[in-house]
């Protein structure tokens, strides 16, 4: 898997390592990463994704013509 370099400041970098309680900076923004990944995941899984309700509205109703 290809890798990359990003720069954040130092006080949110420190504060994600506080709440995940990793040493290193980059364990912490991977595991942010990877968590926020998942629960996108796990609710497009429970709502059918942002297209699901498509299906059911049917065709759109034609403007009046007057």
């Amino acid at each position: 898997m290809a890798k990359l370099t990003i720069t954040l400041e130092a006080d949110l970098a420190l504060e994600v390592m506080m709440r995940l309680g990793v040493s290193s900076p980059q364990d912490a923004v991977e595991l942010l990463v990877r968590d926020f990944l998942a629960t996108g995941r796990r609710t497009e899984a429970r709502t059918g994704g942002s297209r699901e309700g498509e299906r059911f509205a049917g065709p759109a109703p034609d403007a009046e013509q007057g």
